[in-house]
């Protein structure tokens, strides 16, 4: 092991959309997989430190120093860590807090132990990816990913396809401070419980990602992406409908799919279990109606964000080196609260 150079060490980590899954049955013996892309935003950032012991504060502080607890455990690492998490992800609103705070500290952990890890290598190390490997995959890079599912005895969905969005697309991401929540055992407990989908429906999915959504995005034909991944969501959402309560989440995610429809975005629908919800139009103006119209419905109570999607994954770099660029164009709105960044 390579000794780092005492510098501390900053991850900015994108939240992540997930578009949905692939398959809940396993016949061809991998299960879920899925489609979903890396957010405009928010962001959460960290800093991290060498140290003989191990030091967590900021934002999720009790979540990361478990996942940096897990990460040195499972690379027997006898020294520690000042982490800082100085901005997190909301957490249990379909944006992939919990994966993204656990790879970013990992990937910290990494850059100061001189330890050499995939995204996947990350994943496994801190207990993450063990049902959808999207997260992962929006960690490592941006743009839209399709991961191809795990198998029964575990590891990471391998990466089947990523492609660039449009630069003229923007995303609207509405959350509301309300709704359905799902994280955790209760998560767990839901995915037990659903019954399996019929095998022509999950063909069907397949059939849409890779002869509508795919060449759809490859092509930039926003219409027909969004015709695509809504049919996707109408048909994943009964397979989840028995635990949410129907195709979309009921309550204020259920009317902001609608209102955004009827708005004009293409491709609405459910970020995983919500209660976030998402929406894609073509240049700036129409996103800036699209957003007042999501702060319209969510009547105060809530948060939007807007811009173009992430190209890029985390991004990493050491105390006094120049800051990796962010990207520009995603703002942020908060209605009813602080802002979040």
């Amino acid at each position: 092991m390579t000794a780092s150079d005492g510098r501390a060490v900053f991850v900015d980590a994108p939240a992540r959309l997930h578009f949905g899954v692939l398959d809940l049955r396993g016949d061809l013996g991998r299960w879920f997989g899925g489609i979903g892309a890396a957010a405009p935003a928010p962001t959460l950032r960290l800093c991290a430190r060498r140290s003989d012991s191990l030091r967590v504060g900021g934002d999720d502080a009790r979540l990361a120093g478990a996942f940096a607890r897990r990460f040195l455990a499972f690379h027997r690492v006898s020294g520690g860590a000042a982490i800082h998490v100085e901005r997190s992800l909301p957490r249990h609103v379909g944006l992939g807090s919990g994966t993204q705070l656990g790879l970013a500290v990992a990937r910290a952990l990494a850059e100061l132990y001189c330890l050499r890890a995939s995204a996947p290598d990350l994943a496994i190390a801190v207990g993450r990816g063990e049902r959808s490997a999207v997260g992962t995959w929006i960690f490592e890079g941006g743009g839209l990913v399709l991961e191809g599912g795990r198998r029964p005895n575990g590891g990471v969905g391998p990466l089947l396809a990523r492609l660039p969005f449009p630069a003229t697309w923007r995303c609207i991401v509405a959350v509301p401070r309300a709704g359905s929540r799902m994280s955790g055992a209760a998560e767990a407990e839901a995915f037990a419980k659903l019954p399996a989908p019929p095998p022509d429906e999950v063909a069907h999915v397949s059939h849409l990602v890779t002869m509508g959504l795919l060449p759809a995005l490859a092509e930039a034909d926003l219409a027909r992406f969004g015709g695509a991944l809504e049919r996707i969501q109408q048909i994943t959402g009964r397979w989840f409908a028995p635990v949410q309560g129907g195709v979309f989440a009921p309550g204020p995610t259920a009317e902001l799919v609608r209102e955004l429809k009827a708005s004009g975005a293409y491709g609405v629908g459910q970020s995983s279990w919500g209660p976030a919800v998402y929406g894609i139009v073509e240049g700036d103006e129409p996103a800036r109606r699209l957003a007042e119209r999501a702060r319209d419905v969510l009547r105060g109570d809530g948060t939007v964000y807007a811009g173009a999607f992430r190209a890029c994954g985390a991004r990493v770099w050491r105390e006094g080196d120049a800051t990796p660029a962010g990207e520009a164009g995603a703002s942020e709105t908060s209605v009813g609260g602080e802002d979040l960044i």
